[in-house]
């Protein structure tokens, strides 16, 4: 059985139309213990089609109405995704400041000003040259930024870009992967497994397998799993194989928060 699934969207982020309480409902036919809405937050996302900007009020009273309506049915965390650029830092860090939350992702969606979904990124540039940016980009992000616990689908950078193969060579970027991950353990960060590389059909849940055993070698401890969901269908997808590739790098449990304190959950 899944115990939790800490990355979930609804209708609160601008690419999801599911209902919090369709999500909710089916974690909880799935037997989940606890869940995590993380709803986007990314201040000027290139696309005014999705302008991913959070109403906190609103959001607070539907995720408290929801922790009343199922309590003693599953556990719910006040969450938020922030989609971090360093021009948008004031404001992502005035949104956080201002709010209250248990569980914060912090996610690179766009890389100085250019969304990676699609090719708008990755236009003009090698593959090595782009996705290298990307890394770079996310380091300065764990750099500059603390209002998160974890940094989310770190190797997000592979779904997208108009490439033969949108497989990524972890050797080609160690040196930089590694300095992130140091970064990380060192602000006291950890890193999330995200089942859905899966569903965009790389065949494997980001990062991938020797960036969580990296991580861990480093004396990383912190790892949540999500399964980025955007409707119910995927509620939980791949849990179960997270658990497997956790055990598999070395890890004997993973981690759920509250009051955006770390908990650590045997793996079952």
């Amino acid at each position: 059985m899944s115990y939790s699934d800490y990355h979930m969207h609804t209708n609160y982020s601008s690419d999801s139309d599911a209902t919090m309480e369709s999500m909710i409902e089916k974690a909880i036919s799935l037997g989940l213990k606890e869940i995590a809405i993380t709803d986007h937050l990314d201040y000027q996302y290139p696309d005014p089609e999705f302008p991913f900007l959070l109403d906190y009020d609103a959001y607070t009273a539907k995720i408290n109405d929801m922790k009343q309506k199922y309590d003693g049915k599953i556990i719910i965390r006040k969450g938020v995704e922030f989609g971090l650029q360093a021009h948008v830092k004031k404001e992502t860090d005035d949104f956080y400041k201002n709010g209250i939350f248990d569980f914060v992702i912090g996610s690179t969606h766009c890389v100085k000003g250019l969304e990676l979904y699609g090719n708008y990124f990755y236009n003009g540039k090698t593959q090595h040259n782009a996705y290298l940016e990307y890394f770079e980009d996310l380091y300065n992000n764990v750099k500059i930024y603390d209002c998160f616990n974890v940094y989310g689908h770190m190797d997000y950078v592979n779904r997208y870009g108009d490439y033969d193969n949108r497989n990524l060579n972890v050797s080609e970027f160690m040196e930089i992967i590694d300095e992130i991950l140091k970064l990380l353990i060192k602000k006291d960060k950890g890193i999330e497994l995200n089942t859905s590389g899966i569903k965009y059909g790389l065949g494997y849940i980001h990062p991938k397998i020797e960036i969580i055993k990296r991580y861990k070698e480093l004396g990383g401890e912190i790892v949540t799993i999500g399964s980025d969901a955007h409707s119910p269908e995927y509620v939980a997808s791949h849990i179960k194989d997270a658990y497997t590739l956790l055990r598999h790098a070395g890890f004997k449990a993973f981690t759920v928060f509250e009051k955006q304190q770390p908990h650590f959950i045997d793996i079952p």
